[in-house]
């Protein structure tokens, strides 16, 4: 088979083909989808039930894109703690007028219309009705407000809009813009006797700008439809309005007054017979002299936990004094192995001779064993502190014992503080329950108030026998007589045995500082005294001057170690 020549008049006359060809294809015309919408017009109705119906036909700039979307918002802030609430229904949507298969989502917040739109060239028509645009105003009136045009996908280059109304209207306004801030439309009218129908016009408008038609009736032409919900705030969940105030008040004050009955009925002492019952005292043994003597042998372990209802440092460092200056224990201070080395003592037991309180047997045990060796008061901590909290309770028990509380002190502060901690975790259950549910939130913060109170002032709520009360006024008696008795009347030759035994007395009373003071006063000699207190032992070079700084070191230090763990 033969080829024929390319020869120049072939090879022109195909390159005129090919551009006759080119020429032939751009003159067929090209489908380009819209990028915006030409109009978007409404023929809507206001209904007497205040239902707003809505035929939306919009008309595209071109060719419709593969799908259009228009999000209407379905919730409306009113006050910050209340929403209008809409919903749209009855959604149709067709183009030529045939129906399409148009999505409708709701999240609660939005509803969203998605409508497949590929290749339309006829307008698209959306239907729906929306419930819930008809508010109340306070005169009476009812105000019909709702975005016909918003959440569009497509900028809208014109806006028309007309509403059918049921009876003379008496304001119509239209807002368009961004939603956050709109402004006003183009233009708007209607309303008059001879067009009572409103209208609207704007454009254009971009994609997700809103345009509103607010319309007003008179009182009874249109019925309120609005749907109002409450939102979670602070200030509504801890409302001050009247009711959920004045429960919080009542409550608060029923509480208070419920607590101040059962302290005055249980929590207050018993009103002690006769008179104040003497503890100890100043007798009178000769002209200007007069001895120390406790009555009934209350110790002044018993004194302190008589006074503030508690076993506390205070109690226990007068009770180990006690047991020296009575002729169980010696207290000796080492020597300072420097100037500025902390200071150091022991305990050894000795053979007293009065009978010891369990809580004292069990002390005295511990800081100085029977048969053992010296204690340091460095090693308190390990020597107490197995055994501190035996004492304490055999103190408590020994004061009911004693016929002073019906009930051990810390048991009844130990039951008001489980009550009201049981009181406190149901009012911060309430509080929670209620502020997130209600706005009586404040009721829920009183009960929580009415708590700590039980909490706090329960702690109070241990009540002295009238034996324990009656002796409550002795120990006033006996504090006024350690802060202004005389301290030089002590019987002479013996004041120093008389002074001690003074000093466990003062420590849980006051006034230990001039007794100290006294003791010092009554050396007699320049010489060393590190012997002369037959409790008390110390370097060779002290003397009894040294006493009030020494014991002051060695309260201090019992103090700050009785309880360490």
């Amino acid at each position: 088979m033969s080829r024929l020549p390319a020869t120049p008049l072939v090879r022109l006359l195909a390159g005129l083909l090919v551009l006759a060809a080119a020429l032939l294809g751009s003159s067929v015309p090209r489908a380009f989808a819209a990028e915006s919408v030409a109009s978007y017009a409404v023929e809507g109705s206001i209904a007497p039930d205040g239902i707003v119906t809505v035929q939306a036909t919009i008309t595209f700039d071109g060719t419709a894109p593969a799908s259009l979307v228009q999000r209407f918002a379905t919730t409306r802030e009113v006050l910050g703690d209340r929403e209008y609430v809409f919903r749209v229904s009855d959604v149709k949507a067709t183009i030529g007028g045939q129906p399409i298969d148009a999505t409708v989502t709701d999240d609660g917040r939005f509803t969203t219309v998605t409508m497949p739109t590929q290749g339309a060239t006829a307008p698209v028509v959306l239907s729906y009705a929306v419930h819930g645009a008809a508010t109340a105003e306070p005169t009476g009136e009812t105000t019909v407000a709702w975005r016909l045009l918003q959440g569009l996908s497509l900028p809208v280059k014109q806006f028309t809009a007309t509403l059918q109304v049921p009876s003379m209207i008496q304001l119509v306004q239209c807002e368009a813009g961004p939603p956050a801030s709109p402004g006003v439309c183009g233009f708007w009218g209607g309303g008059t006797h001879d067009y009572p129908d409103p209208t609207f016009n704007d454009g254009p408008r971009g994609a997700g700008e809103i345009v509103e038609v607010i319309v007003r009736f008179p009182s009874g032409a249109v019925a309120v439809n609005e749907q109002i919900r409450e939102l979670w705030t602070l200030g509504r969940a801890f409302s001050t309005q009247p009711l959920p105030l004045g429960l919080a008040l009542g409550l608060l004050a029923l509480g208070g007054g419920l607590f101040w009955a059962l302290h005055r009925r249980i929590g207050r002492d018993a009103m002690g017979a006769g008179d104040p019952t003497l503890v100890a005292d100043f007798h009178p043994v000769g002209a200007g002299e007069a001895e120390f003597r406790v009555r009934d042998g209350v110790r002044p372990g018993q004194v302190g936990t008589l006074v503030d209802e508690r076993v506390d440092p205070v109690d226990v460092t007068a009770t180990l004094l006690d047991l020296a200056v009575r002729g169980h224990l010696r207290i000796e201070e080492l020597p300072k192995s420097s100037k500025y080395a902390e200071g150091e003592w022991t305990f050894t037991r000795r053979s007293g001779a009065d009978e010891l309180r369990p809580y004292e047997r069990t002390l005295l045990d511990a800081v100085a064993p029977e048969g053992g060796g010296a204690v340091a008061v460095s090693e308190l901590p390990e020597a107490i502190g197995t055994v501190i909290g035996t004492v304490q309770d055999q103190l408590y028990d020994d004061v009911v014992e004693l016929g002073w509380f019906a009930q051990r002190p810390d048991q009844t502060r130990n039951v008001w503080f489980r009550a009201g901690f049981g009181l406190f975790a149901v009012g911060v259950l309430a509080t929670i329950l209620l502020a997130a549910f209600t706005s009586f939130g404040l009721v829920g913060l009183a009960l929580v108030a009415v708590s700590l109170l039980v909490i706090f002032l329960g702690q109070e709520m241990p009540a002295r026998t009238a034996k324990g009360a009656s002796l409550m006024n002795g120990l006033g008696l006996l504090r006024a007589q350690l802060l202004g008795h005389p301290t030089d009347q002590m019987p002479k030759g013996r004041e120093l045995h008389e002074l001690s035994e003074v000093l466990p007395y003062a420590v849980v009373l006051g006034g230990s500082e001039r007794w100290l003071h006294a003791l010092v006063a009554a050396d007699d000699d320049e010489h060393a005294d590190s012997k002369d207190l037959d409790w008390y032992h110390a370097p060779d070079d002290w003397h009894l001057s040294d006493l009030p700084a020494s014991l002051a070191r060695l309260v201090t230090t019992i103090q700050g170690k009785l309880f360490a763990r």
